[in-house]
């Protein structure tokens, strides 16, 4: 079965649409006559066959989906034309990622919400989530019926965590320093032993103490650390430490490789 792929192009005067979604027109003729205004949305997913299932899903729950995007720059721009009351992201995608999409609709458009619906239940993910300004977060395996009453809580201003994962959020803010050591950027340059050691290095232990720490020795530390500071770009365990804050913080930083 072949699905018809919505194209998009850049937003246009006011009347005219951008490619495959709603024009104006059509966004005024989904308004109820009792003057109820609907929930409208919009769908965020590289994958075409997931946007058109969300779509089916959203819809028959009466919900209007008035926009598709198949990435984090086109979601940027078609929240900004379109003004929706949610945008339901995902959080992986080539080019700009959910979180940093996220973080650039909540300041060019504070009026929209932005729920990320992700295969992760990461604690760590969902805390960066919410750090970025979403007002939701949940698995893609939520039911039919959770999501569309899930948005609209949204709309209405509520937080939309499961209970399981507030808990864990809760938890893993606990353990979380107050430098940020032990949280992961979705994306980064780092593996995970040198994200153990800049940890180290953004709590001021020197490199004896590292090494001591996590039961390597002296010369391995020291390559860990020539690592992370080539793979960000900088010279100094202090330039090292406020990259690291850029990266948990989900800035894109000039110079840092991609891995």
């Amino acid at each position: 079965m072949t699905l018809a792929v919505k194209t998009w192009t850049a937003p246009v005067r006011k009347g005219q649409t951008p490619g495959g979604n709603m024009s104006q027109q059509e966004l005024e003729g989904t308004r109820p006559q009792n003057g109820d205004e609907p929930l409208k949305v919009i769908v965020v997913d590289d994958d075409p066959l997931a946007r058109r299932m969300l779509r089916d899903v959203l819809q028959k729950a009466g919900i209007t989906v008035i926009a598709e995007a198949g990435g984090g720059r086109e979601a940027i721009e078609l929240s900004v034309y379109y003004r929706p009351d949610v945008v339901v992201m995902d959080l992986v995608m080539p080019g700009m990622d959910g979180v940093a999409a996220t973080r650039e609709i909540v300041e060019k458009a504070p009026d929209v919400r932005v729920v990320m619906l992700t295969s992760s239940d990461s604690e760590e993910v969902g805390l960066m989530t919410l750090r970025a300004g979403a007002s939701g977060f949940l698995c893609k395996s939520v039911g039919v019926d959770a999501l569309p009453r899930a948005l609209r809580c949204a709309r209405d201003g509520e937080a939309v965590v499961s209970r399981a994962l507030t808990m864990r959020l809760i938890e893993g803010m606990r353990r979380v320093r107050e430098d940020g050591s032990g949280m992961r950027p979705i994306r980064s340059p780092l593996t995970p032993r040198e994200w153990e050691v800049l940890d180290l290095l953004c709590q001021e232990r020197s490199t004896d103490d590292i090494a001591d720490s996590l039961v390597l020795s002296v010369e391995t530390v020291r390559s860990h650390i020539k690592s992370v500071l080539r793979k960000l770009g900088v010279r100094s365990r202090q330039e090292a430490v406020k990259a690291a804050s850029g990266l948990r913080s989900g800035l894109v930083l000039d110079g840092v490789a991609e891995a």
